[in-house]
């Protein structure tokens, strides 16, 4: 029995993003969260994902550059289920790194099949497997030998031009794969039009006409758990996955928001998670940081300026010291 049997429906799960749901900012989720999970504990999300990771450079790259791709899979106990999300278009790849994962003791593995990033794409990973269901049952029951047991799921879309789902989730849930979340756009859509979630629906039909035991996930356009709930009575599906709503906000997952954190906490979390980002993940830009900072300073008095200051600080430290020095007024 893998962590997806025990989970209770419908659970609430956080989306992998790229540079958004790093190590760091995980942390700070599971940390400020006071949600009671589907296992009865309370901490953050039912699930976490780590960023996407390449599988063909885990197998492939130089050892300087494996070591930048191991650190994107670093975790913390406290993040746990946790699940790996893998890309690649190369089976044996994709064994080798699923089987890696394992080996660091990930609870799951995900095969991302809906990224719209060109550069991914152009490796036939992403959302190209859409275009290439044959390859993506290859790919999906090479990731399951790699994975000796563990559960192995997959994100995808609708389709890639057009919305083709009647034919592509099959080919999907023919693979046996733990859960499916379909992104309830396509992939020319991008996040450009409203989350169709009549197809979510749909998705649940057919994963139930296929007699497939897969669970399935619906995800765009959530924008808090009470919307989530929502979303999960009017879909069926048997969990919601949040993604950008989570910007500026690590009490997404908390029973009572963010309207209920006081500002001088808000800021000080927003320190503590810069803090975090240096100190676990010194060979990323601190660039990074600012999307954050953007979703976190506004919506208050003097926000605009505040937000200005801390988009030119370079370090942790000089955060902290503008952070405080708006706290005192």
């Amino acid at each position: 029995m893998s962590f997806w049997d025990k989970l209770k429906k419908p659970f609430f799960v956080l989306a992998p993003m790229a540079d958004v749901s790093d190590v760091a900012f995980r942390r700070m989720i599971a940390l400020e969260s006071s949600h009671v999970r589907a296992d009865g504990t309370v901490g953050g999300p039912d699930v976490m994902w780590t960023e996407f990771v390449s599988a063909d450079g885990l197998m492939r790259a130089t050892p300087e550059g494996k070591e930048k791709l191991m650190k994107d899979l670093l975790y913390s106990e406290t993040e746990r289920p946790i699940v790996a999300q893998l890309f690649s278009a190369t089976p044996e790849y994709m064994e080798s790194a699923a089987c890696l994962c394992k080996e660091l003791g990930f609870d799951g593995i995900d095969i991302n099949m809906g990224c719209p990033d060109k550069s991914i794409e152009k490796q036939g990973a992403g959302a190209a497997h859409i275009k290439d269901p044959d390859r993506a049952y290859e790919v999906i029951k090479a990731a399951q030998r790699g994975a000796d047991g563990l559960p192995v799921s997959v994100k995808t879309r609708l389709g890639y031009n057009t919305d083709i789902l009647d034919t592509w989730l099959p080919k999907v849930l023919s693979a046996e794969p733990a859960a499916v979340t379909i992104h309830a756009r396509t992939r020319k859509e991008m996040s450009k039009v409203p989350a169709r979630w009549e197809r979510v629906a749909r998705a649940v039909e057919i994963r139930n006409e296929c007699g497939s035991k897969a669970l399935i996930l619906g995800n765009g356009d959530v924008l808090n758990l009470a919307d989530a709930r929502t979303k999960a009575e009017m879909s069926g599906a048997d969990g919601i996955m949040l993604g950008r709503a989570i910007f500026g906000n690590p009490w997404l997952f908390s029973e009572h928001g963010i309207e209920a954190v006081p500002l001088a906490k808000r800021l000080r979390v927003l320190v503590e998670h810069t803090k975090l980002f240096e100190e676990l993940l010194p060979h990323k830009s601190f660039a990074i940081m600012k999307k954050h900072y953007k979703a976190y300073v506004t919506g208050f008095d003097g926000a605009a300026e505040l937000r200005a200051e801390l988009m030119n600080a370079p370090t942790a430290t000089e955060v902290e010291q503008i952070v405080e020095k708006y706290l005192k007024g």
